[in-house]
């Protein structure tokens, strides 16, 4: 998995590419899936802008990209805020892919078995 940190307005410094990996990389550890993320950080110039520090990204997985922006006073805040949604959003999907694939096992085996009891309760009739 690669991640790449790019920036608008704002000179990437190695300690915030070094954050931005930290917090980031705890992601790979929920969904194994995932082939790369990009990181766009940014910074609003206009002083009437509330949140002026940006942080977007695109985290591509084999079946499906997730989009998630975060915007904070600090980049440092809208970095821990980004990556707690991204989380968050990569449990869901991980969580959606494994789920249908659980519920057509699970309706074949409850499937059977009602059979399985219909028949029994023939027999018993008999």
């Amino acid at each position: 998995m690669h991640i790449y940190v790019n920036g608008r307005n704002i000179e990437i410094t190695d300690a915030i590419k070094a954050y931005v990996k930290e917090k980031i990389s705890k992601v790979a550890n929920h969904y194994d899936q995932i082939t790369g993320i990009e990181v766009v950080l940014s910074v609003i110039k206009n002083p009437a802008a509330s949140g002026k520090h940006v942080a977007e990204v695109s985290c591509k997985m084999s079946s499906g990209i997730i989009h998630c922006k975060e915007e904070a006073d600090s980049m440092y805040e809208s970095i821990d805020l980004l990556a707690d949604k991204l989380d968050r959003q990569v449990k869901k999907f991980k969580d959606k892919s494994l789920g249908s694939v659980r519920n057509s096992i699970r309706k074949e085996d409850y499937a059977g078995k009602d059979e399985e009891q219909q028949e029994n309760s023939e027999t018993e009739d008999s």
